[in-house]
């Protein structure tokens, strides 16, 4: 039975589903305001590996994805270089899912924009006005945290530090790992003939950040999801603000479980501009590795465990994962049209691999348990039937991980 780490309540639970049909998902995507690095495709990556996971397990799962194309940084980003916004984060999504399509990361069954969900913000706004949940303020709308019982429940957040005094944040993000103990903001007051605002029943303007999913997954989502995902830096603001503003429109919980990502580092330090450490796919494909050994690299460690990036680790993961695919290459060499119905070897893999995936997705634990099965193992002395069961087996298994063939 798959069990997984519940950021909401803290501990690992045995899966079940909202929906027994079909396991709703819905996942943070990329703010494209810039390009993607490989910090943000750990992410996105763990991501594609529940959700590969899950189908392997016999669920049927329906998947979306925000594209943040509206923002304070992408605004500023597009000032700065003399273009649009809709050019700048047209150019970035397009390489995202360049990028993503060669790291076998599996296209969401939705990729909605935030700019093409404006009006559903702004319903979301107006519902959320007309229960004095949010108020304006000198042109913008702002979420008062203190109406919404069980604020910050997702976090853990103490209420009784929240400041007496009315304190609102006007910036759609902000830097560092903390919290805003006060109101944010839901709309972006403007004004007519200003560039990136919209002309809507509210005014001219347009939609915060932490007001984008909610209106993205009320167009695709109308019940519970099964799972909501996103890094780890998410659950400081963000995912209590989302979840707070859901559940003060629609009856019912916004997500059964809560999965978040940890940070990649380099070189033991956190990537940034300033230290010129951003890696991007292409820095390590410089450096002689694959795209297979890049998604190897970042999904081997467990998703909610801090990665840091260094050469000798990268080396140390990908040599192990050429000579797995060798010995892979020999048996499907060896193996004949029709495989054997129950060869011993082929159900030791799918034991080891299933024990181990079903421990909160541990990536690693499944791979070595399959690495040590068969590093053993000499190709030409499996009968043909039980290497093509062998095969079956790990092709199945690379449905999930996608890095054996």
């Amino acid at each position: 039975m798959l069990k997984l780490f519940n950021t909401l309540g803290k501990k690992i639970e045995t899966f079940s589903p909202a929906d027994r049909e079909v396991v709703d998902i819905f996942t943070c995507g990329p703010s494209v305001y810039q390009r993607a690095h490989i910090g943000n495709f750990r992410t996105f990556l763990f991501e594609d590996i529940l959700v590969r996971y899950l189908m392997y397990s016999g669920y049927k799962v329906q998947r979306g994805m925000s594209l943040t194309d509206v923002e304070d940084k992408a605004i500023r980003e597009a000032d700065a270089r003399k273009t649009t916004l809709r050019l700048l984060t047209g150019k970035n999504i397009k390489e995202f899912l360049q990028e993503s399509a060669l790291l076998h990361i599996r296209p969401p069954d939705f990729l909605p924009r935030a700019s093409g969900n404006v009006e559903r913000a702004v319903d979301i706004i107006r519902q959320l006005l007309d229960k004095k949940i949010a108020y304006w303020y000198r042109g913008s709308v702002y979420f008062d945290p203190l109406k919404f019982p069980g604020f910050g429940r997702l976090y853990g957040l103490d209420m009784s530090k929240w400041p007496e005094k009315k304190r609102r944040f006007h910036q759609d993000t902000y830097p560092g790992i903390q919290w805003n103990l006060g109101d944010f903001i839901l709309w972006h007051g403007g004004r007519s003939g200003v560039t990136n605002t919209w002309d809507t029943k509210i005014g001219v303007g347009r939609p915060s950040w932490n007001i984008q999913d909610p209106s993205m997954i009320c167009r695709y989502f109308n019940k519970t999801l099964s799972i909501y995902c996103g890094g780890i830096d998410n659950l400081y603001r963000h995912h209590d603000y989302n979840l707070a503003i859901l559940e003060s429109v629609r009856p019912f919980l916004m997500a059964r479980y809560w999965l978040h990502g940890h940070h990649l580092y380099v070189n033991g330090k956190k990537m940034s501009k300033s230290r010129g450490n951003i890696y991007y796919t292409d820095t390590l494909l410089r450096k002689g590795f694959s795209f297979n050994e890049i998604r190897f690299f970042l999904i081997y460690n467990h998703y909610r465990e801090r990665l840091d990036y260094t050469d000798e680790k990268m080396q140390a993961v990908a040599v192990p994962l050429r000579s797995f695919r060798e010995g892979v290459a020999a048996i499907e060499g060896r193996a004949a049209k029709k495989a054997s119905y129950d060869a011993p070897l082929a159900l030791a893999l799918r034991k080891a691999f299933i024990s181990a995936m079903d421990n909160d997705l541990d990536v690693k634990g499944a791979f070595d348990g399959v690495h040590r099965l068969l590093c053993d193992v000499d190709a030409e002395s499996l009968k043909a039937g039980d290497a093509a069961a062998v095969v079956r087996e790990l092709k199945e298994m690379d449905e999930v991980l996608r890095v054996f063939f």
